[in-house]
């Protein structure tokens, strides 16, 4: 089952969850075997070998269990989203080595079969209740996802997003559990940074924007961040017209040596913040005096960087360059009390 994007909570007669930052995971286990499986289909048992031996337990010669979940993994009182990447990992043994070293959790926050009994057409009051019963006493490496229909408690949560919750998922406690739709609501916060444009990528044989290239100040380095993408075709030829003139040799520019060189734990992930060094790459991008800033929405930070592409909001010429720095971005606040166990 999926969720919709809003940006307030329901009300209503409705169950709210923290939106957990990892991979939505549907555990299936019988007394022959467990299977693990992303919401993709993806195949994700031999990953994870610590959350099949939990699972295991969960079963008798009774029948199957279903839950849908998520995998987490959880380090120093936080969530560590670099740290479930490198699990996914083909080789066995390190697999087993990272199991011992890095154990993950798989937080469940439905159950769809419970031995002989298909549970996709009972309400989620029912099924939660159901949940709570199985999961009395869970095994180390399975835990159950806090939840209220109190929707002061939710807007806290969301309010205090971040260390792994993304969000809050609302469920309505009468409907069904329906694989494929979007019934559920994911309600997650807007964040902002004010980043220097200090690049931009075009088109293939085109005079069309791309994408833009950022940066945050930290100390005397301009660090890449993240890119700016997805526009329309009108505000690509404005780009064009405003930026195309703003570029320089690339000696001088606070990227000459290259950007993105430090290692990362996230690796390279598809449309994030990328990786250029001179002496190994050919110049892809267009090097502009980092001059300009802009105001631009982005979901996660993760090692300095932006998970995913940023929304262009709005130019900030009021803004310094200099002044755009990684301060702005806001700490990640404690974990809200009832959400500091599921990931233990």
């Amino acid at each position: 089952m999926l969720a919709s994007l809003a940006r307030e909570l329901p009300r209503g007669e409705w169950l709210y969850e923290p939106k957990w930052d990892g991979f939505r995971c549907l555990a299936i286990a019988t007394p022959q075997r467990v299977e693990l499986r992303s919401r993709h289909g993806r195949p994700l048992t031999r990953y994870f070998p610590e959350v099949v031996a939990a699972m295991s337990l969960l079963v008798d010669a009774r029948g199957a269990v279903a839950l849908d979940g998520e995998l987490v993994i959880q380090r120093g009182g936080t969530f560590d989203f670099a740290a479930l990447l490198s699990r996914t990992h083909p080789a066995a043994s390190r697999a087993a080595r990272l199991a011992r070293e890095t154990p993950a959790t798989f937080i469940a926050f439905d159950l769809v079969v419970h031995g002989r009994q298909d549970l996709t057409a009972t309400p989620l009051a029912q099924r939660r209740v159901l949940l709570e019963a199985l999961l009395a006493g869970a095994p180390a490496g399975i835990a159950l996802t806090p939840a209220t229909r109190d929707l002061r408690t939710a807007t806290e949560w969301l309010e205090r997003c971040g260390r792994g919750i993304d969000g809050v998922v609302a469920k309505a406690l009468a409907e069904p559990y329906v694989p494929g739709k979007r019934r559920w609501v994911k309600v997650k916060p807007q964040r902002t940074a004010d980043c220097v444009v200090a690049g931009l990528r075009l088109f293939a044989n085109s005079a069309a924007v791309g994408s833009l290239l950022l940066g945050l100040w930290d100390g005397p380095t301009l660090r890449h961040v993240g890119v700016a993408s997805s526009f329309t075709d009108e505000q690509r030829s404005a780009l064009s017209r405003d930026l195309v003139p703003l570029a320089v040799p690339l000696d001088g520019h606070p990227w000459e040596r290259g950007f993105g060189l430090e290692p990362s734990p996230l690796g390279r992930l598809s449309g994030s913040a990328g990786r250029w060094d001179p002496r190994t790459m050919t110049l892809d991008w267009t090097p502009i005096r980092p001059d300009r800033v802009c105001e631009v929405i982005y979901d996660q930070l993760d090692a300095g960087r932006f998970r995913h592409p940023a929304r262009f909001l709005r130019w900030r010429p009021d803004r310094e360059p200099r002044s755009c720095r990684f301060e702005q971005l806001a700490a990640a606040p404690a974990l809200p009390r009832d959400a500091r166990g599921a990931g233990a």
